[in-house]
């Protein structure tokens, strides 16, 4: 039986349509065992322990330590070989806790673990699910033996069908957990009234994560979606969830393992399993307990207009990703393949033709009109190689210099490539069209690379003289911003054609205005530009609190005391930031790319008016998945591009106004994701504060 989850009544963008919800098992990754409190996900200070081997849990106060121990010492997973385990054998080892038998086989919980095809193929899912049962058993079987030093007895298959079961279940519906600074910390498992929904590349909601320990469903929480089989009209309200449709409807039903009327639901069935794998007497009411007050809560919102009966959907992977890569991911991890409306376009949507699009330059396009897609998979695939290449050596090796001269060397130049066609070699260029996934990879790692060497620059670790120091770090600040500019206005050019995109988006105008806010209080300034002093002296009069063109300002903080913001509004407010950051984009480009070759080509990075078709470049047809967009780098004198710095007086004033106005946006954007009280939205205002006291104090 197929499940989903749809909308009770018709929804605006921007709005909570769950109350937070309680997971079913959870677990934190090694690596933050010792820095994250297990109970509740926060970040420790002081550490209090609970046992002392290397696989500890660690606890921010008596309290977590006293609700989640329980947990903890009930599941075997004390028992676990430390070489295997792991966040995903911890949290299925939870689980089992909590198993209850159903009759929507093949589920546990209600929660489908799609065995059949997890095991189906003799690849690394089906080994790390025959090796992870196996570890499981085992440690049950230790645990049931007192922990003495052999097993006490071999586990019995019934307990492997079960470990198998739980394990495909957790690798099927776990999501994994970030913490407010965006860094993967552990995994869960939630309540059928999240696991249900279904997966879109083109989803209308999101989800975001609550960290306190006393986040339990209120009386205002309010349920505004319901489970629904797939061809059914009606609610499913007898499949894992208890109450009355109604109930459901007013968001006073409480699912399974909460308090409902004083008591736990299921915890007749608990107890059965509990006294079937023969664990040791902790009491199943301690246990729960702890469930219901333990773990991360999730709540699901939506990003677009849903209509009432329309089904919810969310992101199961990064949909900044071409479909041939999204596709990929989904099958290897959940062995699916997605047939949403942009999966199943033909032709490809404009976004996904713009994340895979290669153009061909030189040589002859009839020899390679006949065997495009064989040359274009060739070229993609080294392509991947040497982009994915330089990352991997930046983040390993932490040479910045050497890939910032990689990445801008492929992103320039492309790929050159001798072809052999009709026994005769001919010359191809390839490169990547500025909006393909790779380029947007290599556009962030430019801005965090360029980032890092002006802050190894002014740390003064190097022998150089100190105003030439500040002045390179300064000109490498500048080409970072640039890069947090174009990556952000890139990625808003696709957001028009995939509004889903909204949490990457808002994510990269928040880093942009960020970035573009520091470099106007860099001490560089006065190495490069005498008048400097004077400068600061005219921001205030230049640069205003409000702007007279838009009404970014007064929307974000409208939408922040109201807790919501109507779509007809967010539309408005939108189309007025553009035209904002296009005019003063304008006045500030030049002067942010000076230096940079890549980056003067791209002529205008808010209207992208700069891609053109190329007289040359291959022309094939739809079915070879093409497009007429194309670029390429023409000399830095023909591009309309100053050779000079093009810097005025007014020129920190424009970079503060465009610094504001994207900071905003993209906190405006957040709010639409993630609410008014989430930590971006905060972050956000907390800046936007900063900036008005130092206005003030200028």
């Amino acid at each position: 039986m197929e499940m989903e989850m749809r909308s009770i009544s018709d929804r605006d963008i921007g709005t909570d349509i769950t109350p937070p919800l309680t997971p079913f098992s959870f677990s934190l990754h090694n690596t933050h065992l010792h820095t994250h409190c297990s109970s509740c996900f926060s970040l420790i200070t002081p550490i209090i322990p609970t046992t002392n081997h290397s696989h500890s849990t660690f606890y921010c106060s008596p309290h977590c330590s006293t609700s989640h121990s329980p947990i903890h010492l009930s599941s075997a997973e004390r028992h676990l070989p430390s070489s295997i385990n792991s966040s995903l054998l911890r949290t299925a080892l939870r689980l089992l806790l909590l198993h209850h038998t159903t009759s929507l086989f093949p589920r546990i919980n209600h929660l489908l673990t799609n065995r059949l095809l997890l095991t189906c193929q003799n690849d690394d899912v089906n080994e790390t699910i025959r090796l992870g049962a196996h570890a499981m058993a085992t440690a049950i079987a230790n645990h049931r033996g007192g922990g003495s030093g052999g097993f006490s007895e071999p586990y019995d298959n019934a307990v492997l069908e079960k470990s198998t079961d739980a394990l495909c279940a957790v690798l099927t519906n776990a999501v994994e957990v970030h913490d407010n600074e965006g860094c993967a910390v552990g995994i869960a498992v939630f309540e059928p009234a999240f696991s249900w929904i279904n997966h879109s590349c083109s989803p209308n909601a999101c989800y975001r994560f609550s960290f306190s320990s006393s986040s339990l469903l209120s009386q205002e929480s309010k349920f505004l979606i319901a489970p629904f089989t797939r061809n059914s009209q009606q609610p499913q309200i007898d499949c894992g969830v208890s109450g009355s449709s109604s109930e459901f409807a007013q968001g006073v039903l409480l699912l399974r393992f909460i308090f409902v009327n004083g008591k736990f639901q299921y915890e007749p069935q608990f107890v059965v399993f509990q006294e079937c794998l023969q664990l040791r007497p902790i009491t199943s009411s301690l246990i729960m307990e702890g469930w219901r007050i333990c773990g991360p809560r999730l709540i699901v919102r939506s990003i677009k207009r849903i209509k009432k009966g329309e089904e919810v959907t969310v992101a199961y992977t990064d949909l900044l990703q071409p479909k041939a890569l999204r596709q990929s991911e989904l099958w290897s991890k959940y062995r699916f393949l997605c047939c949403c409306k942009r999966c199943t376009s033909l032709p490809f949507t404009y976004v996904d033709h713009a994340l895979q699009e290669i153009s061909v330059l030189y040589g002859d396009s009839s020899g390679l009109r006949t065997n495009y897609k064989f040359f274009r998979d060739m070229a993609d695939r080294r392509l991947t190689d040497s982009i994915e290449d330089a990352i991997s050596e930046y983040l390993s090796v932490g040479d910045s210099l050497s890939c910032c001269e990689k990445l801008e060397k492929i992103l320039t130049e492309g790929l050159d490539e001798q072809l052999e066609e009709n026994e005769e070699k001919s010359h191809y260029k390839f490169i990547l069209h500025p909006l393909h996934h790779l380029s947007l990879n290599s556009y962030t790692t430019l801005a965090s690379a360029y980032k890092v060497r002006a802050c190894d620059l002014s740390s003064g670790d190097f022998e150089i003289d100190s105003n030439q120091s500040e002045s390179k770090a300064f000109d490498l600040s500048r080409t970072s911003t640039a890069y947090f500019l174009l990556l952000a206005s890139g990625v808003h050019h696709l957001f028009n054609s995939e509004s889903s995109l909204i949490a990457s988006v808002a994510n990269f105008w928040v880093g942009a205005g960020e970035s573009l806010l520091t470099l106007t209080k860099s001490s560089g300034w006065s190495s490069k530009f005498v008048n400097f002093d004077l400068v600061l002296s005219n921001i205030a009069s230049d640069t205003k609190f409000e702007c007279s063109k838009c009404s970014l300002m007064d929307r974000f903080r409208d939408s922040i005391l109201n807790g919501k913001i109507k779509s007809e509004d967010f539309e408005n407010v939108s189309n007025e930031f553009i035209h904002c950051v296009s005019d003063i984009t304008h006045k500030v480009w030049n002067f942010l790319v000076y230096g940079c070759h890549f980056l003067k080509s791209c002529k205008d990075p808010i209207s992208f008016s700069w891609l053109m078709s190329i007289k040359n470049s291959v022309d094939v047809g739809a079915n070879d998945i093409k497009t007429d967009m194309c670029y390429t780098h023409e000399p830095e004198n023909s591009i309309g591009v100053s050779d000079e710095l093009a810097y005025t007086d007014h020129t920190v004033a424009h970079i503060l106004q465009l610094g504001r106005h994207c900071l905003t946006y993209g906190g405006l954007l957040a709010f639409v994701c993630y609410g008014p009280n989430s930590h971006l939205v905060s972050h956000v205002q907390n800046i936007l504060a900063r900036e008005n006291n130092f206005l003030f104090s200028l």
